[in-house]
């Protein structure tokens, strides 16, 4: 797997990925926070076949590339069902938000694929209702559910810390050697963050 992480989006440092199978040539983008030239050109250069957009929540820092994105490539955008309705009411409570379309609603139990690589859906809600995260592997790539030495805000619109408390505990029954890819800041593993908590 190749793995290319994007720093966007101006001070909120948001963390876009985009994954290729190396045997395929399939690709998937992880989040999409503006539409940028940088994104395009690599999987361009990597001569990589962007298959679909996977959105980790709706909050407007991670999905304001997506009906760019979805409309350049032709690709199917992703989002758990439990977070369908808070995309439709974005602009309630996030000045500016644009409206964004995506193609289909998944749930819990959820699984994708690049190639032969499965891309698991860990159902984490706290953030929002619907936050996941993607397991490909070793590889957790988290949103913003859990970050470096921290976890995903809880005090705004559709949050909840006792469902953020369950689902990082979820998270840190996997084990300790993955290596976690935030929606935001660096990188880290499960087994460093769960000894804080």
């Amino acid at each position: 797997m190749i793995i290319k992480k994007f720093i966007k989006n101006g001070p909120l440092q948001n963390n876009n990925y985009v994954i290729i199978d190396e045997e395929s040539r399939e690709a998937v983008l992880i989040d999409c926070s503006e539409p940028t030239d940088d994104i395009m050109d690599y999987i361009k250069e990597q001569g990589a076949d962007l298959k679909y957009i996977l959105l980790t929540h709706v909050h407007p820092d991670h999905i304001q590339g997506v009906n760019y994105y979805r409309k350049k490539y032709g690709v199917s955008v992703f989002l758990h069902k439990d977070d369908f309705p808070l995309l439709s009411q974005l602009g309630q409570y996030f000045a500016g938000a644009e409206s964004v379309s995506v193609d289909k609603l998944f749930d819990d139990d959820a699984e994708f694929s690049i190639g032969n690589e499965k891309i698991k859906v860990i159902h984490t809600p706290g953030h929002t209702e619907g936050s996941v995260c993607y397991l490909i592997d070793n590889m957790l790539f988290s949103g913003d559910t859990l970050f470096y030495e921290t976890h995903g805000r809880t005090d705004l619109p559709f949050s909840d810390d006792a469902k953020m408390r369950s689902s990082l505990k979820k998270l840190f029954t996997l084990d300790d050697n993955i290596v976690v890819y935030p929606g935001h800041r660096k990188d880290t593993t499960i087994g460093a963050e769960k000894v804080r908590y």
